[in-house]
C-alpha cells in the first residue's frame, strides 16, 4: 500500500520539509519505510507531491520533494454536512466515511435533542482529534483537499452554502425529484438531525433560511448513516 502523509505546509519541488514525531512513528511502525524509501504528500491546496524520505529520528524526520502531479480527486460540487451532536462514536463514524466519499466540510452543531455536548474546556481538544479522524481518512482516501470542521453552540450559528437540504419526511420531496437538479450545482449543504430527529422549531428554522425537506427512501436511517448514504447517492449523480 502506497503511503500517503498530508502536511500542513507550503510545498515545492526540490524543497526538503518536516516530518513530526507521530508521523514518523507511523513511517516506521506501521508501512515500515526507512531512509530512502518513497512516500506521496500534499497540502489540501493542490495536487500532490512524490517524496523521498531523507531523515528519520525518534523526535522527527524530513522528506525532499522530487515531482508534482497536477491531480484532482475531488467531486465536482463542493458538499458541506450540518451534522447534529450525538455520541462521540457516531460523529467519529460520520467523519470518517462522509470525508472518504468527498465531503468539503463539516459542522457539528448542539441541538435541542443532541447527546453530545461540548464544553469550552474540551473543545480545543475534541476538534484536534476530530481533524486527526479527517486528515488519516483523507490520506487513505487519496483526497486531494482537506475538508474541515468546527462545532456550532447553536443551530442559528450554522451557514447554507448553495442548496441546503435537511433530511426529514416532513414536506419533503422524494430524492428522484432532486437529484437531477444537483449536476451543475457548485455547493449543497445536507442538514442531518440528531438521533432524536429535528424538532419542528429547528425544521421551520432550517427551511425559512432555505433548506429543502428531504426523503431518502422509505427507511429511517440512523443520523451517522444519512450523510454517507446521500453522499454516496450524489457521487454517482455527478
Amino acid at each position: 500500500m502506497h503511503c500517503r502523509l498530508f502536511l500542513e505546509a507550503a510545498l515545492a519541488v526540490h524543497e526538503e520539509v518536516h516530518l513530526d514525531s507521530e508521523q514518523v512513528r507511523y513511517l516506521r511502525q506501521v508501512m515500515r519505510l526507512k531512509v530512502g524509501g518513497h512516500i506521496t504528500v500534499f497540502n489540501g491546496l493542490k495536487g500532490e507531491f512524490l517524496a523521498e524520505i531523507n531523515f528519520l529520528a525518534k523526535d522527527g524526520g524530513s522528506c525532499v520533494l522530487s515531482d508534482f502531479r497536477d491531480v484532482n480527486r475531488e467531486l465536482p460540487c463542493c458538499v458541506h454536512i450540518i451534522q447534529a451532536a450525538n455520541r462521540s462514536e457516531k460523529i467519529e463514524t460520520v467523519l470518517q466515511k462522509a470525508t472518504e466519499l468527498g465531503a468539503a466540510s463539516f459542522q457539528v452543531v448542539n441541538s435541542e435533542r443532541a447527546t453530545l455536548t461540548l464544553p469550552n474546556n474540551k473543545r480545543e481538544k475534541r476538534l484536534e482529534r476530530w481533524q486527526r479522524i479527517i486528515i488519516e481518512a483523507a490520506e487513505q482516501s487519496e483526497r486531494t483537499a482537506m475538508p474541515t470542521v468546527i462545532w456550532k453552540d447553536k443551530l442559528a450559528q450554522t451557514s447554507c452554502l448553495g442548496q441546503g437540504f435537511v433530511l426529514h419526511p416532513r414536506d419533503a420531496k422524494l430524492w428522484s425529484e432532486v437529484r437531477d437538479g444537483l449536476v451543475g450545482l457548485q455547493d449543497i449543504t445536507l442538514a442531518v438531525g440528531p438521533e432524536g430527529g429535528w424538532t419542528n422549531q429547528e425544521l421551520d428554522h432550517l427551511q425559512n433560511q432555505g433548506f429543502q425537506a428531504l426523503k431518502f427512501g422509505e427507511r429511517i436511517m440512523r443520523t451517522e448513516t444519512a450523510a454517507p448514504a446521500l453522499l454516496a447517492a450524489i457521487q454517482a449523480v455527478l
